[in-house]
């Protein structure tokens, strides 16, 4: 009751101070609620039992707090020593000792007892139908569908570019419900299927989080971590990474679309298609124009974020515009620092892209702004420093 009345509180203050407009946000379904009290709304019986669990927790929590409270008061007002009380003089009472060592550990016991189901089904990721690894990069995550219908797809979600340009110019004029929330490559998945979630990460500690569902299990570099979840209900749900991960640890979300068995059927054949097509010949020569534009969209989906749409420096992220490595006619550094990455991470390995997509970005960088090398770069070199 106390957390509620200072929730309260706050989102009052939050209001009266607010700028004009925001008081019309509407709940986001599948995300965060308007004057949300508590969880968000379960579609998994992991995250029911999750909240229960929390529920009675807190009604222990507050009965003991009860119990103490008037137990001390009382002593106060009854023992006190205007009544002529006098303070007792004992010392290592064994009865006292025995009664504060057993009763904690006897409360703890019985938590732990109620705890026990819901700790066995949230790390029960047997039996699944579908694998997806997921991959956290700074700043966006990868999903690699590995078992079960969909195997063999994979894809990079990176946050809407819109939202991301309204934070940067600080310029929001209405409400968004899924303001930096919404991205351009959910993760797709069918209802009422068990999905399990391999966690690694390329850079630093992320964590991959989606309350709806339940989940947050930590993204290591080096380690594969897994959980589990089995949405009831088909819809859009939002989590964000939960490991402050770097200076855009705040734009990196998660988007889980949950669609019916016959949807997800559909999307697996065309998300199929799609890579059949991009499947490279690897004796084509490509035409420069060809490349150019197909390294435009490679560059506004995977790289735009960090080096910005002019390819300037942004924070840590070196310029494009201009940098020797870019300009270099020996097209190995490039290429490499693509495969590879650099600075620890901070450049991530995007081994993952086609040897055509790295060709066509490189190409567009050694030929946009103020670099113009009037160069194409073919795949074939590209494959050649893959394969060494």
């Amino acid at each position: 009751m106390l957390k509620r009345i200072i929730l309260s509180a706050i989102y009052i203050v939050f209001l009266v101070f607010q700028p004009n407009g925001w008081a019309t946000v509407n709940d986001l379904p599948g995300g965060p609620g308007k004057f949300q009290w508590n969880f968000q709304t379960p579609v998994t019986e992991v995250a029911r039992m999750q909240i229960h669990l929390h529920e009675v927790m807190m009604l222990i929590c507050l009965v003991i707090f009860l119990v103490v409270f008037a137990v001390m008061f009382w002593s106060i007002i009854h023992h006190r020593k205007s009544k002529g009380h006098k303070a007792a003089n004992f010392h290592e009472s064994v009865k006292v000792e025995i009664a504060w060592t057993v009763a904690p550990f006897l409360i703890v016991v019985f938590m732990a007892y109620l705890a026990t189901d819901a700790l066995i089904a949230m790390r029960d990721t047997s039996n699944s139908d579908i694998t997806v690894k997921v991959t956290g990069h700074q700043w966006r995550w990868s999903y690699d569908y590995l078992n079960g219908e969909g195997k063999g797809i994979g894809f990079v979600s990176s946050i809407d570019q819109a939202h991301r340009e309204l934070s940067n110019s600080g310029k929001i004029t209405q409400p968004i419900e899924d303001y930096l929330l919404k991205v351009d490559y959910p993760m797709v998945v069918p209802v009422g299927k068990k999905i399990r979630i391999l966690t690694t990460s390329t850079d630093v500690i992320h964590a991959f989080a989606v309350p709806s569902f339940g989940i947050k299990t930590d993204a290591i570099p080096g380690f594969i971590r897994d959980t589990w979840f089995k949405a009831d209900k088909t819809g859009m749900y939002y989590g964000q990474c939960q490991e402050l991960c770097g200076k855009e640890h705040a734009y990196m979300p998660i988007n889980v679309k949950v669609v019916s068995a016959e949807e997800y059927s559909q999307w697996v054949s065309d998300e199929l298609k799609k890579l059949v097509a991009k499947q490279d010949d690897p004796n084509k020569i490509w035409d420069f124009q060809e490349l150019l534009q197909k390294g435009e969209v490679v560059y506004q989906t995977n790289c735009k974020v960090c080096h910005t749409e002019a390819g300037k420096a942004n924070g840590e992220v070196k310029a494009l515009d201009g940098s020797n490595i870019v300009n270099d006619t020996n097209n190995a550094a490039a290429i490499s620092v693509i495969l590879n990455g650099r600075r620890n991470g901070a450049m991530p390995s995007w081994k993952s892209l086609k040897d055509s997509e790295i060709a066509a970005v490189v190409t567009y960088i050694k030929n946009n702004w103020s670099n113009k090398s009037s160069k194409a770069l073919q795949p074939q070199e590209v494959r050649a420093l893959r394969d060494n």
